[in-house]
Formats: C-alpha cells, structure tokens, sequence
C-alpha cells in the first residue's frame, strides 16, 4: 500500500494585473516505488531534501519524477533524482534514452497495478494527474493545476484564466472528481471530494470579452452559462 505525503503545499497569490507570486505543490508517493510529483521552484531544494530525509529517504530511494505540467514551478529540481525515471510533458526517460508514450491518445502509464500516470490535458496541452489507489485514504489524485484549490470548484474563473483549453480541461475536471476520493491540487491543500461531486457537478464555463468603450482603455466583461452532469 502507497502513502500519499505533501512536502509542501503550493500556493498562488496576485501581486496585481498579470502578476502573481506561486509554487507548485510537492508530493511523495511513498511505497514499493517512491515517487515525486513535480518539484518545485530552484530554491525548494533543501526543503525537498530535509522533507526526504525525515521519511528516511534519499534522493537516490526515487524511483520515479512526474511533472504534471512543463511549468517551471513544476519542474526547478529535477537534477536532485538521476537514478529516477522522468515522466514530464509527454515523454518518459532514464539517464539519456527517451521513449514516448501515448498521452496524447488518452493512453495511461501505469507504474504499478496502485499507480498510474494519467493524461489530464487541459491547463497546457500535455499536463498529467497521478492516481494513486487504495491509500488510507482510498484513491488520491495528485493533479497539479488541473485543479488550483478546493475554492475553483464554486469560483472557477480560477482556474479558467491560466487554462490553454477550458472546454478540455473542464472535461478532465469532471473525470477526476468522479473517480477520486481526495484531490491535491497545484496551488493550495489537498481536500476531500464533496458528495455532490461525486455524483453530479455544475459547469461553469466562463467566456471574457473586452468592452469597448470610448476611453483610452477597454473593460473586462465575463458571460457565464451552466451545464448539469
């Protein structure tokens, strides 16, 4: 059985129009294969060492890396794990031999019959969550900014502004949501899925236009519509 520990919790806070101050979260997978998934800014290296060393764990102990996302606050210390095999944006490689995989036809990677690698596209093109069965807390989804934190689900104007496919990513959403227990998102705790989730959810898709008014500059406009699944 795999165990499931954040090292640290991402977070993402506006510092103004266009601007904002983040850092991925960073997880262990910790079992018959420990795992990392994403790591980090640069400057989380001591962090990603001391959280290895209180769980009695090496760099060398990590079997695999996973980055959910090309982002760079999802990838600022892969050089930590040259033992590990990589599962970033597409690609799967150990030391220098590259090999694709099929994310982009939907196509899993599985690590073992507990854990798998599953494409989540939507927030970029080739993102990814990690699915983690059976764990004490039944199955975990580690999914990087498929979900930014538990407060997009009613308020997803944020997650939508940073999405390159909306429609996409909503679609994915809804998958994680239905087949989870727990989410740990790209930006802030990992939380419980609500019941009503579970079941059926609420999309809310949010379409931005800029207004045009007369003065020197435009303003931002949102329509909404609702689709029950």
């Amino acid at each position: 059985m795999y165990e499931v520990i954040v090292i640290k919790e991402g977070y993402s806070i506006s510092e103004g129009p266009g601007q904002q101050k983040a850092c991925g979260t960073i997880t262990l997978v910790k079992g018959p294969h420990n795992i990392i998934v994403d790591t980090g800014n640069p400057w989380d290296r001591d962090l990603i060492l001391e959280g290895l060393a209180s769980l009695d764990l090496t760099p060398a102990d990590v079997d695999y890396v996973i980055g959910t996302s090309g982002n760079m606050d999802k990838l600022g210390n892969l050089n930590l794990f040259t033992r590990a095999t990589y599962i970033v944006s597409g690609e799967v490689s150990h030391g220098d031999s590259y090999k694709c995989h099929g994310f982009g036809q939907g196509i899993p990677y599985e690590i073992d019959e507990f854990v798998e690698v599953t494409p989540t596209p939507g927030h970029t093109g080739s993102d990814v969550s990690v699915i983690v069965k059976k764990t004490s807390k039944g199955t975990v989804a580690i999914t990087g900014d498929l979900f930014e934190c538990l407060d997009d689900l009613d308020n997803p104007i944020l997650w939508q502004r940073n999405s390159e496919h909306p429609e996409l990513q909503q679609q994915n959403r809804i998958e994680i949501l239905h087949l989870a227990d727990f989410v740990i998102p790209g930006h802030g705790p990992m939380f419980q899925v609500p019941d009503e989730y579970k079941h059926q959810m609420k999309m809310v898709m949010f379409y931005e236009y800029k207004e045009v008014t007369d003065g020197p500059s435009a303003s931002t406009v949102y329509e909404e519509y609702f689709e029950e699944f």
